[in-house]
Parts: C-alpha cells; sequence; structure tokens
C-alpha cells in the first residue's frame, strides 16, 4: 500500500484530499436534509388548530422551535397573515427561494468532485505516459524494465484513483439533489395549504 501512495505521487495526494473534502460535504449535507424533512401535514394540522384558537405567538414559537423549509414557510405566512392573498403569497414564494438556496448550499462541492477527480485521474495517467516515453528515450536501446513498469503504474493508478472517488461523488451527488427535490415538493405543498387556510380565515 505505501509503494502505490508513492508511485501514485502528488497527483495521488490531490484526489485523496478532494475525495475526503467532497465526502465530509456529503455527511454534512445529508443529515442536514434529513433534519430539514419533517411531516409536514401533521406539523400544518397542528398549526392550523393553534391559529383557530387565535394563538398566534404559539404558533410561531412552534414554527421557530421547529426545524426546516416548511416550518419556516409557515412562520413567515403567519407573520404576513394579514396582507392580502398576492402580498402574502409573493412572501411565501421568496421565503422558498431563500430555503432552496439554503438546501443546495454546498452541493457544489460535491458536484465539482465528480467532475475534476476523474480529470485528475487524466492528468495522472497523461504525466505517467510522459515518465514512460521520456524512460524510453533515456535508456534506448537498453530499457529497464523496473523504470519502466513504474512510469505505466503512475498512470494506472491516477487514474484508478480518480474513477475510485468520482463513481461514488457522482451517486452522492444525486442522492442530495432527490432529498432536496423531496423538500421542495413538501414546501409547495405546505405553502399552498397555508395560505389557502389563512385565505379562508380572513373570510
Amino acid at each position: 500500500m505505501r509503494d502505490i501512495w508513492l508511485t501514485g505521487g502528488p497527483i495521488l495526494w490531490i484526489i485523496l484530499v478532494v475525495g475526503v473534502i467532497g465526502f465530509c460535504v456529503f455527511v454534512e449535507r445529508s443529515l442536514h436534509l434529513h433534519r430539514a424533512r419533517i411531516p409536514y401535514d401533521d406539523f400544518l394540522a397542528g398549526i392550523f388548530n393553534i391559529l383557530k384558537r387565535d394563538n398566534v405567538e404559539e404558533a410561531l414559537s412552534i414554527c421557530r422551535e421547529t426545524p426546516g423549509p416548511v416550518s419556516q414557510l409557515a412562520k413567515t405566512a403567519i407573520l404576513h397573515r394579514n396582507d392580502d392573498q398576492a402580498q402574502l403569497r409573493e412572501a411565501v414564494d421568496e421565503a422558498a427561494v431563500s430555503e432552496i438556496s439554503r438546501m443546495e448550499r454546498r452541493l457544489v462541492l460535491v458536484s465539482t468532485v465528480a467532475q475534476v477527480t476523474p480529470l485528475l485521474g487524466l492528468l495522472g495517467t497523461v504525466i505517467g505516459l510522459v515518465e514512460f516515453l521520456f524512460v524510453m528515450q533515456q535508456e534506448m536501446p537498453l530499457v529497464q524494465s523496473a523504470d519502466v513498469m513504474k512510469a505505466m503504474m503512475h498512470a494506472l493508478i491516477t487514474t484508478g484513483a480518480g474513477l475510485t472517488v468520482a463513481i461514488p461523488a457522482y451517486i452522492s451527488f444525486n442522492l442530495l439533489v432527490i432529498k432536496v427535490d423531496r423538500l421542495v415538493l413538501d414546501m409547495n405543498r405546505a405553502g399552498s395549504e397555508i395560505t389557502a387556510f389563512l385565505g379562508n380565515e380572513r373570510k
């Protein structure tokens, strides 16, 4: 194993560092998105019951204490409950855009890891091939097989390392995108329900 790291050279270490960064971001984002998703229908049912009793402060307090974008949309809607329907909808939409931006934060890092590491592996391959040709040129006609094999191993190791990091990173990015899409769907439904509820309450 030590020989592999030495043979791989600096490119291999760069791929390792980039992969660790991507993994850490994936774990952090995955946990954040997991905590953010709540049973929004049960949450809204509880908020609606509280608002029907005109206990606005309690409803706002529950929204502040509940994690996730749905609770933030509910809080925004409650704070704008006295606005007309168009202004209320606009406020909820603006809050939704802000929450989506917050959920997508740092996802680009995971995507970048998936895209960059194969290129780093290719760069290592090119460097290895250049070393191979240089050895061939310098040592011909008596080429030492050990020197040639070292250059070829350099090329193959970096290519393999790049793909080994890129494939899980690509899968991780898509998993995070799926989680965000599910939360956005919950937000759309929750936003429509709470604006409709507050609109009916004013009638």
